[in-house]
């Protein structure tokens, strides 16, 4: 293959693998990735213009598809080495270099990475501005994944003024109703939710909702999300069997989408299993906790808040006994 098939491939293996991702197609993306490496990187001179940065998009896209399979470990060395490789190539302010820097914070909040996660976060945004100014899609993008971040480590009181940020970048660029605009305010409601502005929480979650289903079907990852995050309103307002239907709606859907032993199921059922224990229910509850433990004790970091969760309330005697 010449290299200009190379890139021509690579161009088409990443509109379809991007799609692919999109839509939640985590295994048919890693397969189209996969190929097209394969099929063009043998024969290929070694050379650092265009077809490197592809090669370099292409890998960060392979380690996007592992992580949303729960293949973390996978995903961190992939990123490693082709962060590596592109800082070399392209140089350390690149805007690829950005990309990988974004998708590695992404990788480091599932893991609980949290404070690499946060540099390469900053790291990203900063390249970003430079190159295109405050208010743009990359800004917004890396702004609402550091609300996201500091939501995953509980303080929210720090995540809402990015999430903020990014919605209001999207609302000036999109509109109110576009679908980027909704998934950063959804974002924004679970940090609003932590800060305890339940009502407005509420709100923006179903203007979000309303949107997702519109744009998806009732039966998207982030329809499973939101759901996910109206339950946890209703759990802290004591609405338990609200909650818990809920929560139950969303551990379900994401298990149709995901899978039945992803770590992304973790959030909701430890949520859930907060939920039975304060109904009493300690043995369902326990079962749940075991669950979290099982998902995330190979795949996490030792000091993961949703693992260490589930192990305290697992210690917990009545829970022990129940």
């Amino acid at each position: 293959m010449t290299g200009h098939e190379h890139v021509s491939a690579l161009h088409k293996a990443m509109a379809q693998a991007g799609h692919a991702l999109e839509a939640g197609l985590a295994h048919e993306a890693e397969e189209l990735l996969r190929g097209a490496l394969t099929a063009g990187s043998p024969s290929l001179p070694k050379q650092t213009g265009l077809l490197g940065v592809q090669d370099f998009e292409v890998r960060g896209m392979l380690a996007t598809a592992w992580r949303m399979q729960g293949k973390y470990r996978h995903s961190g060395l992939l990123l490693s080495l082709t962060l590596a490789a592109a800082e070399s190539a392209t140089g350390p302010s690149s805007l690829t270099v950005a990309w990988l820097c974004n998708e590695w914070g992404v990788l480091g909040k599932y893991t609980g990475d949290f404070d690499s996660a946060r540099r390469r976060y900053l790291r990203a945004l900063k390249i970003y501005e430079t190159a295109f100014g405050p208010d743009h899609d990359t800004v917004a993008m890396v702004c609402h994944n550091l609300g996201g971040l500091a939501h995953a480590r509980g303080d929210a009181q720090d995540g809402e003024p990015w999430a903020a940020r990014s919605v209001q970048i999207r609302t000036r660029l999109h509109g109110p109703d576009h679908v980027l605009t909704a998934l950063d305010t959804a974002a924004w409601a679970a940090l609003l939710e932590g800060c305890g502005r339940l009502e407005e929480a509420e709100h923006r979650l179903r203007q979000a909702l309303t949107v997702f289903q519109s744009a998806f079907g009732p039966d998207s990852y982030d329809v499973a999300v939101t759901l996910h995050n109206l339950a946890a309103i209703q759990h802290r307002r004591g609405e338990l069997d609200v909650a818990v239907s809920s929560y139950c709606d969303a551990l379900n859907l994401k298990e149709h989408l995901l899978g039945t032993d992803h770590p992304d199921l973790a959030p909701t059922l430890v949520n859930l299993a907060a939920a039975k224990e304060a109904q009493g229910d300690l043995s369902r509850s326990r079962a749940l906790y075991a669950r979290v433990v099982e998902l995330l004790h190979h795949k996490v970091h030792a000091t993961h808040p949703t693992l260490n969760a589930a192990r305290r309330a697992l210690d917990r005697p009545a829970l022990r006994r129940g």
